[in-house]
């Protein structure tokens, strides 16, 4: 689950890390309230969406000219007629693809006398088995052009969880930046917090881009993106509260209703099948015959007929989909109960696209049958190669 950068804030600033004052509207009423709140002289106006590179960003109403989504404003009337030019227009950033984020809340904040950006994150080291720093002298920019261009650069300081991040853990982050002085005192104390805080609140990743030196060698969290292990929220009530659901894509939420693993995709193929590997084995595939998924979606193990009649929904109602492959191997799932879900759904919204079922393993030759008596318009498939060569097909023409 993601939150918002002023959410994200508040949960840091709960465990003692050092953050700007700000306040959060979502009416133009609130805005002159919350930049007097502040005492300026400067004040950034922020626009708080579930994506990044909201400061390149561009609003659809105002044209490419316009300033972005991130804005610094030199007095109080600037910042009022920014919030007024941002409030809920449309935002368009690298990772919200071409139809962009309606910016319904912004996040005024008093501004910071910069010295050094600096970029940190921490994020689960599958590679190294750990909780891992990631930290780099180059804040502010985009991380994967750093990585790539001057990878000498970005540090990776695994932390031994049986210890959790000790103070000689915390030194070496500081070397990497570089950190002399009171900086470097307060950083070494703030990694040990921010440590604590992405263990304890069960989070996915922490990044911090930027984080400040300020001009009288202060440390700031200027910005702050966090993600939790949703499978973890049920130990955070308070977390949860977080949540917003118009950040979500309607089908993502519509999945979680069943528990279903929903993954909304810019493809013309909608994929339904049974277990994470098999679905991204079939997502790749699909690509490989020259097409694109429109959606991850695992119906899992243990999947009801009413759960794959939602599942199959869900893909129906997604307006870009042009054919629907279902792919099930069935082990404790069985071929008979996604077969009476697909012929339930296809009762319920009909079906305007093509469909090729690829049925394997338990109970198949019911599956099959309860298939193949429906009356359906269904391409039945042999195997995943042959699944994904016909729908292609079909949807290709």
């Amino acid at each position: 689950m993601n939150i918002h950068e002023y959410q994200a804030k508040e949960v840091l600033k709960g465990f003692g890390a050092p953050v700007a004052k700000g306040v959060a509207i979502t009416q133009l009423s609130e805005a002159n309230a919350a930049i007097a709140a502040l005492p300026g002289p400067v004040w950034v106006v922020k626009s708080q969406i579930h994506a990044g590179g909201r400061g390149k960003g561009t609003f659809k109403e105002l044209g490419k000219d316009a300033k972005g989504g991130v804005r610094v404003s030199f007095s109080a009337e600037e910042a009022l007629a920014n919030v007024n030019e941002m409030l809920g227009k449309t935002l368009v950033t690298k990772q919200t693809g071409p139809a962009g984020k309606q910016v319904n809340r912004l996040y005024i904040e008093d501004g910071a006398n910069i010295e050094r950006e600096l970029y940190l994150s921490i994020l689960v080291d599958r590679e190294n088995g750990k909780t891992s720093f990631v930290a780099s002298t180059e804040g502010g920019m985009d991380i994967e052009t750093v990585a790539e261009e001057t990878p000498e650069l970005i540090h990776t300081i695994g932390i031994t969880a049986s210890k959790g991040c000790t103070t000689q853990d915390a030194e070496r982050i500081a070397d990497a930046y570089k950190l002399t002085g009171s900086a470097r005192d307060q950083g070494i104390e703030l990694f040990k917090t921010l440590y604590e805080a992405f263990t304890s609140k069960d989070m996915s990743l922490l990044e911090i881009n930027p984080l400040i030196v300020t001009k009288e060698n202060d440390i700031q969290v200027l910005d702050a993106k966090v993600s939790f292990d949703s499978n973890a929220l049920f130990r955070h009530p308070d977390i949860l509260e977080y949540r917003d659901i118009t950040e979500e894509d309607e089908k993502e939420i519509e999945a979680s209703k069943f528990d279903l693993a929903y993954i909304a995709l810019d493809g013309e193929i909608g994929c339904m099948v049974n277990g994470a590997g098999l679905a991204m084995a079939t997502m790749d595939i699909i690509k490989m015959y020259g097409a694109e998924p429109a959606n991850f979606l695992d119906v899992g193990g243990g999947a009801t007929t009413e759960k794959v009649t939602a599942a199959f929904k869900i893909i129906t109602s997604d307006p870009k989909v042009k054919g629907i492959l279902v792919n099930i191997f069935g082990g404790i799932m069985r071929c008979d109960v996604i077969a009476q879900g697909v012929v339930q759904a296809v009762k319920d919204v009909g079906l305007d696209v093509p469909l090729v079922v690829r049925l394997e393993g338990t109970k198949v030759n019911e599956g099959k049958a309860i298939i193949n008596e429906s009356g359906l318009n269904v391409i039945a498939a042999d195997d995943l190669d042959d699944a994904a060569q016909k729908i292609v097909k079909a949807v290709k023409g």
